[in-house]
């Protein structure tokens, strides 16, 4: 229940076995690989064994880019009953390389391309017919083409103007003699109207048209806009025949989507080893791959070297350097029990831990579990949860993050089942038998979260001292665990004594202890400081401090808080829900009920989630735990549709 030790690999292989020997590694999934052109300490071996070496490897992101595009296409279009998605599975990655026909995969893409080509021109032709069907409609009643030659010293014009304008504009025009006008489509916000008038008067026309704002209308075709309007139509009845075939042929290639699916897959996953081919130092002969793996899998490249290599690939394993920890170049990969890992997501949200730092997760896990349950603390909300989560596991092959994420939710059932029963609460109904009851014994609650929030305060600073002592800082750990545990410790004896039993012999000694341990907090920072002074006014400042566990223990009441308010929700639902008139309350009621509940379960769980971290985050990791570590980058396949299980590497196994 650590940070997993991990040791640096070094592999140096002929060039001719560096595609095969990433592929391996890639199917075995338990190395991460570095960099090497960025570490700043390989500069010189790199100059001095691989003297130009550059990154190598071919990119696959065009072919993916066409692949995913072809899948976005069949998805979008065609009949949605046709459709057949590749099933999430379980696959080992040699197997799956070796037996996927490359040739069909990239035949049905070009297929695809070429009937996305048709289905673009085919809408872009539709869409086209449809704007010239519109304006054919209103300009149908106009027996002549726009662009007609008028008879001898007369002159014609189609056009519109803004409905509102027609009457003022079509009076003006009245006013002219030998003007000829007629409205040709017409509706409140616009009016198509064409109009014939002696070439003499032309510049007065056009006076009006432009004082009135009227747009001249050209003509798309040297045809009537009758004639147009019936080849339209003729156009688009053909047209939406041909969509019916083209979505017919969609179809037909929807059928055959998990041909493209897995090749997205292949090429995604020889995408990684792309990127991890530019990763290593290859030169005219030999190429060399630096990165990290676990101690206990070490004897994994051994046997890996020897059966599928004969023995070829050089392989050394080194233990990670002061240096390399100090500047945090070594990758944290956490190792906790089964029951545990899921909680780790909870970590990874916050910050991972340094190579060299506590694993948090072991820690938090019980203290989360107690939580949450205390915030929802409903037995039918908790047995919904485990009901649902346990469908979703073992009915549905989910990807890895989706599962795990599943699974905490999964184990967070049993401590809100667990709550629920102890306040007797079950969708908000109360049930015979309740140890505590949220309406009546609310101080008791609030007695057991600041319980629960001081051990969790004791807990965050003894993994202080104890950190600080495996760094064999002595002081360090007096003044960041020991002595605030003993301030605080004197604190509760002396509050104790006073208030709680009246002994006051108790309260001297608390209040001894209390002072002892404050006296402390001053004088360590003295004791590690450069100057005298500096350190006792640090030490001042970090005494000042105790007024933030006030903070601390009062952010513990939202235990109490949340577990009170969602079960007099559900309640209150339930109650407005009763007083319907008993048809409506076996009709409408149960759905409305059913709604109301599942926006309270939904809020409910997600603020239990929220706030169950935030206590984790900064009531308890601010005492011990810095962070910053980074991810165990694990070279393996993209799974983006399917699983792909560990191999060992060897080629007979």
């Amino acid at each position: 229940m650590a940070v997993t030790k991990l040791n640096k690999l070094t592999l140096i292989t002929p060039k001719h076995y560096q595609e095969r020997l990433l592929t391996k590694l890639q199917t075995m999934q338990f190395v991460e690989i570095e960099n090497v052109f960025e570490q700043e300490a390989n500069e010189t071996w790199l100059r001095e064994f691989f003297a130009g070496a550059t990154p190598e490897g071919a990119s696959h992101q065009p072919i993916i880019r066409r692949l995913q595009e072809a899948i976005r296409f069949i998805r979008q279009n065609g009949d949605a009953k046709k459709g057949t998605e590749w099933q999430r599975d379980a696959l080992r990655l040699s197997d799956f390389e070796t037996s996927f026909d490359e040739a069909a995969a990239l035949t049905e893409l070009v297929e695809v391309e070429n009937l996305q080509e048709r289905w673009v021109e085919t809408i872009e032709a539709i869409e086209a017919a449809t704007q010239s069907e519109e304006w054919a409609t209103q300009w149908q009643n106009l027996d002549v083409p726009l662009e007609i030659e008028a008879p001898a010293h007369t002159s014609f014009f189609a056009g519109s103007v803004e409905g509102p304008r027609w009457e003022d504009l079509a009076e003006a025009l009245r006013q002219l003699e030998e003007v000829h006008i007629e409205v040709i489509y017409s509706e409140p916000k616009k009016v198509n109207f064409s109009c014939l008038f002696l070439t003499a008067i032309e510049e007065q026309v056009f006076q009006l048209f432009h004082r009135y704002g009227v747009k001249k209308e050209t003509g798309l075709t040297s045809e009537s806009p009758k004639v147009v309007l019936q080849n339209t139509k003729q156009a688009l009845t053909s047209l939406t025949q041909q969509r019916k075939e083209l979505i017919t042929e969609i179809s037909q290639h929807k059928q055959r989507l998990i041909l493209l699916q897995q090749a997205e897959e292949l090429f995604l996953t020889r995408e990684n080893r792309a990127m991890m081919q530019q990763r290593l130092a290859a030169g005219q002969t030999f190429a060399l791959l630096r990165g990290w793996i676990e101690e206990k899998d070490q004897p994994l490249v051994a046997e890996m070297v020897q059966e599928s290599f004969a023995n070829e690939i050089y392989y050394s394993f080194e233990e990670p350097t002061a240096e390399e920890i100090a500047a945090n170049q070594v990758p944290t990969k956490l190792k906790n029990a089964s029951f545990i890992q899921p909680f780790e997501m909870l970590t990874e949200m916050y910050s991972l831990p340094k190579y060299d730092e506590i694993d948090p997760t072991p820690w938090m896990t019980p203290f989360y579990y107690v939580f949450f349950g205390m915030m929802v603390a409903d037995l039918g909300y908790g047995a919904l949860m485990a009901v649902a989560t346990t469908i979703g596991l073992h009915a549905l092959r989910l990807p890895k993050g989706t599962k795990r994420f599943l699974k905490l939710f999964q184990i967070l059932s049993v401590p809100t089942m667990i709550w629920g029963a102890i306040y007797g609460s079950f969708f908000g109904a109360t049930l015979p038998f309740q140890l505590l009851s949220p309406s009546e014994d609310f101080m008791a609650i609030f007695g057991l979260s600041m319980i629960f929030g001081g051990i969790q305060l004791f807990t965050g600073l003894y993994l202080a001292a104890k950190e600080n002592i495996r760094k064999k800082d002595l002081l360090g750990a007096v003044n960041e665990g020991f002595a605030w545990l003993g301030l605080l410790s004197g604190l509760l004896v002396a509050a104790a004594g006073n208030l709680l039993i009246d002994v006051p012999a108790l309260t001297t000694v608390g209040l001894i202890l209390a002072g002892f341990s404050a006296l402390l907090i001053i004088v360590v920072p003295i004791l590690k400081g450069k100057t005298k002074v500096g350190g006792f006014f640090l030490g001042l400042y970090d005494l000042y401090g105790v007024t933030s566990y006030i903070g601390d223990f009062v952010s513990y009441s939202r235990l109490m808080a949340l577990g009170i308010s969602g079960g007099s929700i559900a309640a209150a639902f339930n109650l407005l829900v009763g007083y319907l008139p008993p048809a409506a309350r076996f009709s409408v009621g149960i759905l409305l009920l059913v709604v109301l509940q599942a926006l309270n379960i939904f809020l409910s769980l997600l603020s239990a989630y929220v706030h169950a971290a935030r206590l984790q985050y900064v009531e308890f990791f601010g005492k011990f735990f810095t962070g910053g570590g980074r991810q165990f980058e694990t070279f393996k396949p993209s799974e983006k549709y399917v699983d792909f299980d560990k191999e060992n590497g060897g080629d007979n196994k």
